[in-house]
């Protein structure tokens, strides 16, 4: 009987218990992701009125950890202290900073995303989709409410940063002003010093300021959700990524030749996805991410080995096509010819009726074999 009783007892106790969870999980109230466009509006306010309120401090200090190195803070004093904002004014000239701006489609909208050009590197630009060797600093934005005692501003708060990175990052797996920005800088140089250690220069550096959509958006970490971000950064080198694993870089599938490459099929990020220029076969897979670019059944990764007797010598290194000559550097003076790109005498071929190679037709330098031809089985 005793043990009964306490049974019952506990039984009750447990079912208090759970009812008294249930009333709480009832009380919690989950807010619905806002808006993009709306919030847009709201970060791009905010971003401007930081612009306009805030100035910039440069280190310049060639060959050192701390050249390039930014403080950004309001301005106390106008006749000295100049907006942000203001280095608008310096693009098209050799001045330099140099405020920026893009226009990005994505959730349906076309952001404007801002970054000032502290200075523009010398070195390759990565594409959206490569790594990149960077240190960096970030903060995020929150507008403080006007009050009796203070007029209306932009809070800064720091969260997160990188002085001596020690791996690359992959660009396509970070949030997308990332992607967007860092292809407009450059590398730099490395420079071995005695104590075995490596330090840059003429690196591009810049700061970004990104609204929250394409950034995080919701919260992250000690980031609050839709929150606009600022990030000084530093490019130091960057590392060429194949994505899809078939012997072709990111930056060989880029087809327009723009330096971008995406995959539209998340109708969420791309409601009115355009046509995608860098899909050769037109199945909605990007060729970066594609193993069978040309969609006829062949892996890309079979169909585009060269002979192995034009392997190295007077050709490239790599067994794939294309391939570039050893010992060819681009000509910064043709900033709109990539001499390293065409220097290989052979691209992928055509194929007559008869099977004979092509490699000298208008168009020969391209990336994908035939449709109908093929020179390995998968």
């Amino acid at each position: 009987m005793n043990k009964f009783k306490y049974f019952f007892i506990l039984l009750i106790a447990g079912t208090s218990l759970i009812s008294c969870n249930k009333n709480d999980d009832d009380d919690i109230k989950i807010e619905p992701l806002r808006d993009y466009d709306v919030q847009y509006e709201t970060d791009k306010a905010t971003i401007e009125s930081y612009l306009n309120t805030h100035y910039i401090l440069v280190t310049q200090n060639a060959g050192e950890v701390e050249d390039m190195d930014v403080v950004i803070d309001s301005i106390e004093d106008s006749a000295t202290q100049v907006p942000i904002m203001s280095y608008k004014a310096n693009v098209g000239t050799t001045v330099y900073p140099q405020l920026k701006s893009k226009d990005v489609d994505l959730h349906g909208i076309s952001y404007k995303l801002y970054y000032l050009v502290l200075r523009e590197g010398i070195g390759e630009n990565p594409m959206n989709t490569d790594g990149v060797l960077t240190s960096y600093s970030g903060s995020y934005l929150s507008d403080v409410a006007k009050t009796d005692k203070h007029a209306a501003y932009v809070q800064t708060t720091f969260f997160e940063k990188v002085i001596y990175p020690q791996s690359v990052m992959d660009l396509a797996g970070l949030i997308r002003g990332w992607g967007e920005v860092f292809p407009e800088f450059k590398t730099g140089t490395a420079i071995g010093k005695e104590d075995g250690n490596i330090s840059y220069k003429d690196f591009g550096a810049g700061v970004m300021f990104l609204p929250s959509g394409l950034a995080y958006y919701t919260a992250n970490n000690s980031i609050p959700a839709y929150r606009p971000l600022v990030f000084s950064f530093k490019l130091y080198k960057m590392q060429r990524l194949d994505h899809d694993k078939d012997g072709v870089f990111d930056y060989q599938e880029d087809i327009n030749g723009d330096g971008y490459v995406y995959d539209y099929r998340n109708t969420t990020l791309y409601p009115n996805a355009p046509v995608n220029l860098d899909d050769t076969d037109k199945d909605g897979v990007p060729d970066f991410i594609d193993i069978d670019d040309d969609g006829d059944g062949y892996t890309t990764l079979l169909e585009i080995t060269k002979p192995t007797a034009e392997v190295g010598g007077t050709f490239g290194p790599s067994k794939y096509f294309p391939f570039e000559k050893f010992n060819v550097e681009d000509d910064p003076s043709t900033p709109n010819i990539n001499e390293v790109w065409n220097s290989e005498p052979r691209g992928i071929p055509a194929f007559s009726a008869s099977g004979e190679p092509d490699y000298i037709s208008a168009g020969r330098f391209k990336l994908h074999l035939d449709k109908d031809h093929h020179t390995a089985k998968p």
